[in-house]
C-alpha cells in the first residue's frame, strides 16, 4: 500500500512528534522472514528493467527492490528535484538514479558506492543511456560514504537507501554489504554531512528507512544532528508488517 504525504517544513516539535509516531523495529524473526532468500542470486549476472531502460548487473552488484523503486519513481516524477542541481546518489549500485538525474538535466552527479564494480557498472550504464551532456558533470566515485568527496563539494540533493537492516540476514559478506550493515552506517552518513558541511544552504536529503532497521534511532540522530524530517512517502506490503518511509530532511537553519 502506498501512502503519499505532502512535503512541508517541520519544526522541532513536529520532528519530535514524527519520531514518536514511527513504528518500533520489527522482531528478529519477522525481519529474517521478510529478507529470506531475497539475495540468493547476487553472485550471478542478472538484468533489470526500469522506465524502458535495460540494465545488466554483474555478480555482486545490488539489484533494486521495492524500496529502491520508491526513490527512482520520486526522482522521475520530480518529487525529488534534480534539474540544474548538484546531486549525490549514495549507494548508486547499478546506476538507475544517476541515469534518471542525467536524463532530467542535473548540473552535477556524484554516482557513489563503496563497491568498485558497482561504480563501474553505474558509469557504463550512464554512458550508454545518457551519454555526454555538456550541461551535466558526471562524477563516478568509489567512496565509503563521503570520505573521498572533494572538500569543495556542496550538494543540493542527496538520496540514500542504506543497507540498514538491523538483523544480520546472511553470513555472505556481499549480502551484508547490500542489506544489513546496520544503523551505524546511517549515523555516520549524517555526521559526515554536518562535519564536512556538504549540504548546500537549501539542500535536501532523501532517505529511505524501514522498520526492519532501527528506524527511530536513525531519524532521531538526524534530528539531533540539526535536520528536520518530513515523510514524503510511506509504503506497506500485504502479508507482513514492514513499513518503509521516504524522508525528506533539510537543515534546521534552512527550515
Amino acid at each position: 500500500m502506498t501512502d503519499r504525504t505532502a512535503a512541508g517544513t517541520a519544526s522541532q516539535d513536529d520532528a519530535r512528534a514524527l519520531l514518536d509516531s514511527l513504528p518500533d523495529t520489527l522482531p528478529r524473526d519477522e525481519i529474517l522472514a521478510i529478507n529470506s532468500g531475497s539475495k540468493s542470486d547476487i553472485h550471478t549476472e542478472r538484468t533489470y528493467e526500469y522506465n524502458g531502460w535495460s540494465f545488466t548487473l554483474p555478480p555482486g552488484v545490488f539489484k533494486p527492490g521495492d524500496t529502491s523503486r520508491i526513490v527512482h519513481d520520486r526522482l522521475l516524477d520530480g518529487t525529488i528535484p534534480v534539474k540544474g542541481r548538484s546531486y549525490a546518489a549514495m549507494g548508486v549500485g547499478l546506476g538507475v538514479e544517476a541515469v534518471i538525474a542525467g536524463s532530467l538535466g542535473a548540473r552535477e552527479i556524484y554516482a557513489v558506492d563503496v563497491h568498485p564494480d558497482s561504480v563501474a557498472t553505474a558509469a557504463a550504464h550512464y554512458e550508454r543511456i545518457v551519454g555526454n551532456r555538456p550541461e551535466t558533470v558526471f562524477r563516478p566515485l568509489v567512496s565509503n560514504l563521503f570520505e573521498e568527496f572533494p572538500d569543495s563539494a556542496r550538494l543540493d540533493v542527496i538520496t540514500f537507501n542504506p543497507p540498514a537492516v538491523s538483523t544480520r540476514t546472511s553470513d555472505d559478506p556481499t549480502v551484508v554489504r547490500n542489506v544489513c550493515v546496520g544503523a551505524e552506517l546511517v549515523l555516520r552518513f549524517f555526521d559526515q554531512i554536518v562535519t564536512r558541511d556538504l549540504l548546500a544552504p537549501d539542500g535536501e536529503i532523501h532517505l529511505i528507512v524501514s522498520n526492519t532497521a532501527e528506524l527511530k534511532k536513525i531519524v532521531g540522530h538526524g534530528v539531533d544532528a540539526g535536520f528536520r524530517p518530513v515523510v514524503l512517502h510511506r509504503q506497506t506490503w500485504e502479508g507482513d508488517n514492514c513499513q518503509a518511509y521516504l524522508f525528506k530532511l533539510i537543515r534546521h537553519d534552512a527550515a
